[in-house]
Formats: structure tokens, sequence, C-alpha cells
């Protein structure tokens, strides 16, 4: 298997949704035609493939100067713990590592912790920093 990576914001959209509802998350594929122009809009996306198969993504919304917000990391279940969304992690905070904000929100598991803190990120509850939602 190799992975190569991709940075075009236009993907094909069955392999966008196949993807989106591989890992559940069911209320970005409701309007799938919304999810393919907010890629459109974002900062950055970062893909991976395995030949003409879309395996993961991540995609960065913000101003890429003072603040990135890593808005979806997601890959395939069955490309998963094989480091792929470390791969695109690390390739991204690279890209944007004179950024003083880096961003995220993400439900609480430990395997999601695990995740960011290996890659350097800091939970709120362990430090100085609060962080505000405004959930509808």
């Amino acid at each position: 298997m190799t992975i190569t990576l991709s940075n075009s914001k236009e993907v094909n959209v069955v392999e966008l949704e196949k993807l989106y509802n591989d890992v559940e998350w069911y209320a970005y594929t409701k309007d799938i035609t919304v999810l393919q122009q907010a890629l459109l809009q974002s900062l950055d996306v970062l893909t991976a493939w395995d030949g003409d198969e879309l395996v993961g993504l991540i995609r960065i919304v913000g101003d890429g100067l003072t603040i990135i917000y890593i808005q979806d990391i997601l890959v395939l279940s069955a490309y998963q713990n094989q480091g792929i969304a470390t791969q695109l992690m690390r390739q991204t905070l690279n890209k944007y590592k004179d950024v003083r904000q880096k961003v995220l929100l993400t439900e609480e598991a430990p395997d999601v912790r695990h995740f960011y803190e290996k890659n350097s990120f800091q939970s709120c509850d362990k430090g100085s920093l609060v962080a505000f939602a405004l959930l509808n």
C-alpha cells in the first residue's frame, strides 16, 4: 500500500461522501453539496489516497497567518492506525508552523485524546486556556 497526499480542494463527491459516512459523520453528508462547497472555501485541504480511493482528509479554516482551526481530520476505518492521520497532521502543522494559534475541538475519548496529545496539542482542561463554544 502506497499512500499519496494531494493538496487539491476539489474532491469527487462520491469519494467524499464515502469517507464521511464511513466514520459516521452523517451531519456533514446530509447535504453533500454544502460539504463540497465547504472544502472549496476552506483555507487548506490535504487528502490521502490509496490509488484512486480517498482514504483520509484534513481540512483547515482560518487566516493562515495568526490562526488555523483544524475543522476535520478523518481516515477510513479500514485505514486507521496506520499513521495516515499523523502524516496529515504533521504536514499541516509543518506548513503552518509560524502560526501562533492552532485550534481544534473534538469529542472526548481516550484514543482521540492520545492522538492529539501525541501531535503536541494540549487539552484546555490541562492548562491555563479556556474554551467556549456556541452550539446550535
